[in-house]
Formats: structure tokens, sequence, C-alpha cells
């Protein structure tokens, strides 16, 4: 990791010393800011592996998904592919390279922070436009939108049930370069649903309001400009109570609180809140569905055929890497997809009848 990284718990607690406890979501933003803006931790010298880096496949799927939507609308021209965090751009270049079979070359637009990972997507897209945020993305023309394992590196809130009533969870000094979460301050328990409010003492409700931000925005500009958006993640259809933080270092879970800004932090994607921001801006959706349902749907058996009949030197290998996108026991039931879309644009394929 860069060398910003190992300063980042000497940041924090410098922080909590000169102002008190921090809340979940800062303490998960500092932390995830400077992880990302380290170094590259993707592969397998890195500390996760995602999707598209398992396998061409992955990216393929998605650019036959676009490229559907986009010719039964009647292939309108000067529309945006838009990525959020698109890793070392592995997949868009392969959905890209897909997209061009069937006559299509967008404008390619990232939104990324991260230096390390520019350079990388770069390389791999070198014709791409960078944005920090979603302001200067383009209004002016239909977007497809891809959100592939974004959402849960976002920082999420978290209130804790005590003998006291709902708390803000917080991150305290613990001891040595350790930090705790504990209960801190108390909230109105109109933050908290209903029907969540009466719970065991100790129970936690998650909540993350910067993804609720983003899908609101960007859907609002889909039902004005149309277009659709594709997220993938990992997450759940019906919110519940408990934490869902948890780290990631050299492919293993760690403790989110021991060594902030040298592992990955993410939190499961509540995609029933996605879902109703996206309805409230005016869009239709479809989904979510299990990845191995939609990436069954959209052909992968077919794909991975072809791949192996081609490659029969890699035969194990493409089919390992199929079975692990799709089977239930690896990534197919745990990440979910989800499509948003103008109402008046055809209704995407994978989901079902």
């Amino acid at each position: 990791m860069a060398p910003d990284t190992e300063q980042v718990a000497v940041r924090l607690a410098q922080q909590i010393e000169a102002s008190g406890p921090i809340s979940i979501a800062e303490y998960m933003r500092v932390a995830n800011t400077a992880y990302y803006g380290g170094a590259d931790p993707l592969g397998a010298a890195g500390d996760f592996i995602t999707a598209p880096e398992i396998s061409q496949m992955f990216g393929e799927m998605v650019g036959i998904w676009l490229s559907d939507i986009w010719l039964r609308h009647g292939s309108p021209s000067g529309c945006y592919y838009v990525e959020l965090g698109p890793g070392r751009g592995t997949l868009a270049a392969d959905a890209l390279r897909t997209m061009k079979r069937f006559g299509w070359e967008p404008s390619v637009h990232f939104v990324e922070n991260s230096p390390a990972l520019r350079a990388k997507q770069s390389q791999a897209v070198p014709h791409a436009t960078f944005h920090d945020n979603l302001d200067s993305l383009p209004s002016d023309a239909p977007m497809f939108i891809v959100a592939n394992e974004f959402f849960d590196a976002l920082p999420v809130r978290q209130m804790i049930l005590s003998h006291a009533g709902w708390q803000e969870r917080v991150v305290v000094r613990d001891r040595g370069s350790r930090f705790a979460a504990m209960p801190g301050a108390p909230i109105a328990d109109t933050v908290i649903p209903e029907h969540f409010r009466v719970a065991a003492v100790g129970s936690i409700y998650e909540t993350c309001p910067d993804a609720a931000a983003i899908m609101q925005t960007l859907s609002h500009r889909l039902a004005q400009r149309g277009g659709a958006m594709l997220t993938i993640d990992y997450g759940y259809t019906q919110p519940g109570l408990g934490s869902t933080l948890q780290a990631v270092r050299n492919h293993q879970y760690a403790d989110p609180f021991a060594d902030p800004g040298n592992c990955d932090l993410t939190a499961h994607v509540n995609f029933l809140d996605l879902a109703r921001r996206a309805e409230n801006s005016g869009l239709a959706v479809a989904g979510p569905t299990g990845q191995g349902a939609w990436l069954s749907g959209l052909g992968i058996d077919q794909r991975a055929q072809s791949l192996m009949r081609a490659h029969p030197d890699r035969a194990a290998d493409i089919n390992a890497a199929r079975k692990r996108l799709v089977h239930r026991e690896s990534m197919g039931a745990l990440f979910k997809v989800m499509a948003t879309y103008a109402k008046d644009w055809p209704k995407p394929e994978g989901f079902g009848p």
C-alpha cells in the first residue's frame, strides 16, 4: 500500500482525540478513501477479486444485455456508457468489445477517484473520460450505467438499540492502534422504520445515505433523458436488523476496526431501498434476481462452451470460472442483479417473464 495508508490509523486517532467519537460512516469513508487511493487492490496479489476479473464472460454478458436494450429501442445515437467505480476497466473493455460487434460504440465515462485505478482503467479503455463525481457526467443523451460492486463500498450509518433507546453507533479508540464500536448519541425513533423500533437490545439498523443519494440522482437523469442502469452487488432484498460491515484483506475476512486503510471495508447493499429510489424518480425496475440466474438467462453457458471449443487447453479453467460466477454456493445467489430504466424503454432481458 502507499505510505498514506500507514497514517490512516494515526489520523483517525487524532480526530477522535480532538473531537470525540466518529460515526461508523465517517470511519468507513476515511478508511476506504485511503485504501482505494493507495494501490490496486484487485487480483491474486491484492485483497479481493471481482466478477470481471474472474472471466471475460461476465463483461461480455453485460455488453450483450446493454446492446439488446439499445437495439430494441431503435439504436439511438449519442448514448453514453457510464461505469461507477470501474475497477481495472476490465468489465468495460469486455462489454465495449461485445457492443462493437452489434455496431455500437458509445462515448465512455468513468466515475473514479483512485489515481491507481484510473491508471489501470486508462490502459484498458484509453478513450474513457474520467469524473470525480456525478456532477460532471453528461446529461444531454440517454445513459447506460453499470455499477458492479460499487454500492457495497459506500459508507453505512449504523444505529444500535441500548437500554436507553436507539443510539448512533460510533467508533472510539480502543487500545494501541485499534479501534472499537460503541453506542453514541441518542437518535430520534423516527429514523428507524416503525416495524424495527421495538427490538432486542443490541439490535443494529443500517442505512447507506450515499447510496440513496446516488441512485436518486442517476434515476432522475434516466427519467429525463432515457436509458438504463445495471446494478450488480452482494446484498439483500428484504431489510433486517444486524451489522453487515465487513473487512477483507489478502482474500480473507479481517477485523474492520484493526487496520483502517489497509483493508477493504464493505457492507451489504439494500436493493429494496435502491429500487424505491428509482421508482420514486419515475423509473421502472426489473429484479433484483440472483447473478447466476441472470447470467444463465443471457447465455453464459453457451458462451463458455464456445470458449472451451476455441481453447481446449483452457477448458477446465473456463468451466471453473463459469461455475464461480453462476453456482449458488459461489457468487450466483449472494450477488444480486437489478435493472432500473426509463418507462418508455424496453423491458430488459434476464429477469424472467
